[in-house]
């Protein structure tokens, strides 16, 4: 099995980036929840909400392509940009990725 590097940065000042191991055919979701990340995943990372939303920004080519349902949930994002991926369907196929966790803080009731 082949393992790549997903390096995660996030929006919220406090929090420091961090690189991890991403094994070809998981998602940043599962990553990031194997990892003690917050990453918000209300419909239980089945593509049914919005809130696992990231942004890649490296390795958009290593990643499975975008589907219409995930196209859907995405425009109902907070401030969704051209990069915007939702973190359950980011799922590395071929290489390393960079993605920045939008702030969560809006979810987490802080």
């Amino acid at each position: 099995m082949s393992i790549y590097k997903l390096k995660i940065n996030f929006e919220e000042a406090d929090h420091e980036p961090i690189e991890l191991p991403i094994a070809a055919g998981e998602s940043v979701l599962d990553v990031c929840l194997d990892n003690g990340i917050e990453l918000q995943h209300n419909c239980g990372g089945v593509c049914g909400c919005s809130t696992c939303h990231v942004y890649v920004t490296k390795g958009m080519d290593n990643i499975q392509e975008i589907s219409d349902k995930e196209e859907d949930f995405i425009d109902r994002a907070v401030r969704p940009k051209i990069t915007s991926r939702l973190g359950c369907q980011c799922v590395v196929l071929d290489g390393d990725i960079e993605v920045t966790i939008p702030d969560q803080s809006g979810f987490m009731g802080h």
